[in-house]
């Protein structure tokens, strides 16, 4: 390999946003522990917090986390020249780098704080003084999404919801 050319991205470590989230299990993929893991990170996030590591990194939207084929994207990090030292002394495993990554990503810039799920009927799902009955929520949720491109909007029924999920 020659002076400025970068080696191949198949010897680079992949970090999977899975890997730091703290939404998820150890189980479901998470491999730090959940007080140091952030949450939700995305690989935009992951790779900005690592070119301010001064780490080459390359992010890949295309691919999808093996576990769960719904989280996409991933990102590629080169810890190491080829001729063994470290672009970041600081960071010389994968765990150091996903304990650095996960300590950046609150405070990304892109990063503002996220919103509460807005609750349709505050008073509708509670449960009553005298231990009966929860009541049901009633309404409807309309919930509007642009991807790729394409714009949905759907119409739920929460009493739908609630009896298939037993949630609300």
């Amino acid at each position: 390999m020659e002076g400025g050319q970068i080696p191949s991205m198949k010897r680079w470590i992949v970090l999977y946003p899975v890997y730091i989230n703290s939404k998820k299990t150890i189980a479901e993929g998470r491999r730090i522990c959940a007080a140091k893991a952030c949450e939700n990170p995305t690989c935009v996030e992951i790779g900005d917090c690592c070119g301010h590591l001064k780490l080459p990194f390359a992010v890949e939207i295309d691919k999808a986390y093996p576990r769960d084929f719904m989280q996409r994207g991933r990102v590629r990090v080169l810890l190491k020249r080829e001729d063994g030292t470290l672009h970041n002394p600081a960071i010389s495993s994968r765990k150091q780098l996903m304990l650095h990554v996960a300590e950046l990503v609150p405070r990304h810039p892109g990063r503002t704080k996220k919103q509460e799920p807005a609750s349709t009927t505050s008073s509708g799902a509670s449960k009553s003084g005298k231990g009966g009955k929860k009541k049901r929520a009633a309404g409807w949720l309309k919930i509007s999404a642009t991807c790729e491109g394409v714009h949905v909007e759907e119409v739920i029924d929460l009493v739908k919801v609630e009896m298939s999920t037993g949630k609300l």
